[in-house]
């Protein structure tokens, strides 16, 4: 019998990570088209190694109907923010926001200096946070992954779709 060699690690040098799960959900046979065509996309915006991203990992949920995401962790919340509103992440942030393509999105971020945040885009099913906790309209103040998890400061790139142009009818 073996006892378990139990480690643990020395974040000290990471003051400022953040890890953040993301999913994406099918939810109509468009969706599998969606899915199977941003999966590589994603895979080659992974391997152009942007910056501040410490570790990109894959993972499945569910295979019917397919729930696929990722874990990512990031040095510090401004370089995971200027990635995703910059262009490869940025053009499919805002397709998906004008149309799903059949598929639902969500994220969940933690913080290493205390916070959490989350998003739920046409999820249908409850997922973490929203399984217990209150849902609410992502408006306002809670439009931006950045005032919903109260990171000081204004975004070193703008919004690639604003709140204003995302509902203008």
């Amino acid at each position: 019998m073996a006892k378990a060699e139990r480690r643990t690690v020395d974040l000290s040098a990471y003051p400022d990570l953040v890890v953040i799960y993301l999913g994406q959900r099918v939810s109509s046979l468009k969706g599998l088209r969606t899915l199977f065509k941003l999966g590589p996309a994603i895979n080659r915006a992974i391997a152009a190694k942007p910056d501040g991203l410490l570790l990109h990992e894959q993972i499945v949920w569910g295979l019917f109907p397919p729930h696929v995401g990722m874990r990512q962790y990031w040095r510090d919340f401004d370089s995971l923010e200027r990635w995703a509103r910059s262009l490869p992440h940025q053009g499919w942030w805002k397709q998906f926001l004008r149309d799903t393509g059949g598929t639902g999105f969500w994220h969940e971020a933690y913080f290493m200096r205390g916070g959490m945040e989350a998003i739920y885009d046409s999820i249908e099913n409850p997922r973490g946070f929203a399984a217990f906790a209150p849902l609410e309209r992502a408006r306002g103040p809670l439009f931006s992954a950045r005032t919903r998890a109260g990171v000081e400061g204004e975004p070193t790139v703008p919004d690639p779709l604003p709140e204003e142009e995302l509902y203008r009818s």
